[in-house]
């Protein structure tokens, strides 16, 4: 029922959790609570998949005994009647834990279970993409309050008419990444702005990222390959909000990756933070670059990801939102905007899931 290649990976997993669960117990990593977690949440992820797994190689053995005893010509009419019956039950069980199986591989990725770190940042359209920048933060902050997330923003740049020119906050709480991670890319916008005296639609776009938030003992980083600069930190329209040099810019020189922190007075914390969105950045790296690695191309997925792709249009004539991934249409934006986000989420995660199986 289940390809040898496929079984060959799911051997593969079943051996990684149970050295998984063995190093939990040891005296090293049960002290470690970092590294604990860290083992747990992956261990957790794998749990579901292995134990089908295990139900599924328990009706292979089921079946091989029933055919043993069939395979007897001395049996008795009452043990072959009982093994055919067990053929028949454990034939559909194997059947249903196949599907099954192959479900959990593409339905359950540890990462889903992080926290997530989110930018956006304001597009075309000037003082209406920063506005609109807004109404996304305000959306996704009503979306965490439904789903109990905890928001923190970790730095923002407002603009002069109000939302931002960019943003980045963290969602904390359990699935903050797994139910984020379908916003990655370009939102855009038709609407009439406030400033327009003739009554003409205006399209603006924001673009969106979503990482899962890396943690202590994942990153590596050298402070070596590290270039701090610091300055102060400024306020809509440019003016100092800081006396002193708080505001923080780190250069990953290896990589490129540049970020920056202003959201504190104190340069410190900047810093820490900036390092926090740094290791997250990198980690994402690592993590794409370990998905093209296992062939899980991004032709198997919702998009790229990439700012560069655009994914969703908000139109306000219309009260309509359309995502560009799947085609799908809603006609319920005011709901939308207020973080009601799941018909959306469910039907792109389902798309998904239909995609990887046909890729396993």
């Amino acid at each position: 029922m289940l390809p040898d290649r496929l079984r060959a990976r799911l051997e593969e997993l079943a051996d990684h959790a149970a050295d998984l669960s063995k190093r939990m117990q040891t005296p090293e990593v049960a002290s470690d609570h970092v590294e604990y977690a860290r083992l747990n949440r992956e261990f957790a992820g794998l749990r579901r998949t292995v134990e089908l797994y295990e139900g599924y190689r328990g009706a292979e053995v089921e079946i091989a005994e029933a055919k043993e005893i069939l395979a007897d010509g001395g049996s008795d009419a009452e043990m072959r009647e009982l093994a055919e019956l067990q053929l028949a039950e454990a034939s559909e069980t194997l059947t249903a834990m196949a599907e099954e199986v192959k479900r959990s591989l593409v339905s359950d990725d540890p990462d889903d279970l992080r926290d997530a770190i989110v930018e956006v940042r304001a597009g075309t359209g000037g003082d209406e993409a920063a506005l609109f920048a807004g109404d996304l933060v305000r959306m996704y902050d009503l979306l965490a309050k439904r789903r109990g997330w905890k928001l923190e923003v970790m730095e923002g740049h407002g603009a002069e008419q109000g939302g931002y020119k960019e943003i980045s906050f963290a969602l904390r709480g359990k699935g903050a990444f797994g139910g984020m991670r379908f916003e990655s890319g370009v939102h855009r916008v038709q609407r009439v702005p406030k400033t327009e005296t003739q009554g003409r639609i205006h399209t603006s776009t924001a673009s969106v990222a979503v990482l899962p938030e890396a943690e202590e003992v994942e990153v590596n980083l050298d402070e070596r390959d590290i270039q701090m600069d610091t300055m102060r930190a400024g306020g809509p329209g440019g003016q100092n909000v800081n006396k002193t040099s708080s505001a923080v810019r780190l250069t990953h020189t290896p990589s490129g990756i540049v970020v920056r922190c202003q959201a504190d007075p104190s340069q410190h914390k900047n810093r820490a933070t900036a390092m926090r969105l740094l290791k997250s950045k990198l980690y994402e790296m690592e993590r794409e670059a370990k998905a093209r690695e296992r062939s899980e191309a991004r032709a198997s997925q919702i998009g790229s990801g990439s700012r560069s792709e655009k994914i969703r249009t908000y139109n306000f004539k219309e009260s309509r939102v359309t995502d560009h991934r799947i085609k799908l249409t809603v006609h319920n934006l005011p709901e939308v905007l207020d973080g009601q986000l799941d018909d959306i989420t469910d039907a792109l995660k389902q798309d998904e899931i239909r995609h990887r199986l046909e890729n396993l």
